[in-house]
């Protein structure tokens, strides 16, 4: 039996690391593929299973007119193991002429119920109102719905209690393919570049990996600083994470004295669960890193339940613009107060070793 499971591991991890040619057998348009000159699409391959990826359509024409397109890797909050919540954001920033591999299978699960369900739960509390992408109005719940759920949470807790102690048997863990790791970030980018060098491969010559850049939200976050060490990342864009005087993913403080690139943090002010982690990462990040921190009032949620990823989506796109296509103007949001006040007035930046 051992034996077996072994090899059923080996395989399934030879299939995980790109073995076979790249060909899309799932493909899904997100808001129409987004607001960039390039239409994006959301694609599942077989070839890649645990890993789905968010790229200009007609990938082959648009690099024959644009050039390669720069790389990024993506973890999602959570450290979970499904990039659905993100899907707005990606999908927007791949119509940039970007390609970004997200952690998580291939999923065509209703983004906005998936949004409906945090927003409820976690809404802002620096925002006087939420409005999803789809027009849909988020209201915070009231005292009596809070303590509603709270009571049905406890019961289905009280029942699950009385069902393991008559049962008698242990809880099982979770099942393992919703484990990620930080290294799957790289385990794609590996994939990637195997597939850009391979002739009957949809990404042979397609890939910039020259500029590649990695990205995470909340505990992804920490999965990114877990991989900064790689000297393939040109940057890295924290959102709604740092590390603080914590430990995540085997990421702790001592693993920013392993950064070599500009690093970008996006957090949702005080309100955002993230945002004192954060600052204690710009204190500490050396005074050879050049670092950007930008803080909206948007708390741990940022914007990404809103159309095409909203604000959080725009500045992404600038960062990615200015670091991994040097686009220098793009990078007046980041270097620039009174440019980032026109632009946005309620967020405030911060920069240094530039």
């Amino acid at each position: 039996m051992t034996m077996k499971k072994n090899l059923l591991t080996a395989m399934f991890i030879a299939a995980s690391m790109g073995l076979a040619n790249a060909q899309a057998d799932q493909r899904q348009v997100v808001e129409g593929g987004g607001t960039g000159p390039f239409k994006s699409e959301v694609v599942g391959d077989a070839s890649c299973p645990r890993f789905t990826v968010y790229r200009p359509q007609n990938l082959k024409e648009v690099v024959a007119s644009q050039g390669k397109l720069p790389v990024i890797v993506y973890a999602n909050g959570a450290c979970y193991d499904n990039n659905v919540e993100m899907r707005l954001l990606l999908s927007e920033v791949a119509s940039h002429g970007y390609v970004a591999a997200a952690i998580g299978p291939y999923d065509e699960e209703d983004v906005m119920a998936q949004w409906r369900e945090v927003l409820l739960f976690n809404y802002p509390e620096t925002k006087g109102e939420v409005i999803m992408a789809n027009g849909e109005r988020i209201e915070r719940l009231t005292e009596e719905q809070l303590k509603a759920r709270h009571e049905q949470q406890l019961k289905e807790r009280e029942k699950a209690a009385k069902k393991e102690k008559k049962s008698k048997k242990k809880q099982e863990a979770p099942p393992t393919f919703f484990t990620t790791y930080p290294r799957m970030l790289l385990e794609v980018l590996d994939w990637l570049t195997d597939q850009n060098a391979t002739s009957d491969s949809e990404y042979y010559h397609c890939l910039d990996l020259d500029h590649v850049a990695a990205m995470g939200q909340s505990c992804g976050g920490a999965q990114v600083l877990g991989v900064a060490h790689d000297p393939r990342i040109k940057t890295c864009v924290m959102l709604n994470s740092g590390i603080g005087d914590m430990s995540m993913m085997g990421s702790t403080v001592e693993t920013l004295k392993d950064l070599h690139q500009p690093m970008f943090y996006m957090i949702g002010g005080p309100a955002d669960i993230a945002y004192e982690n954060a600052r204690l990462d710009y204190e500490r990040i050396a005074d050879n890193i050049p670092v950007v921190m930008l803080n909206s009032k948007d708390g741990h949620s940022g914007t990404y339940y809103e159309k095409y990823g909203g604000n959080y989506a725009k500045a992404v796109v600038k960062w990615m613009d200015w670091q991994l296509k040097g686009q220098v103007g793009q990078s007046a949001l980041f270097l620039d107060d009174e440019y980032l006040k026109m632009k946005f007035p309620e967020w405030q930046g911060v920069r240094k070793n530039f």
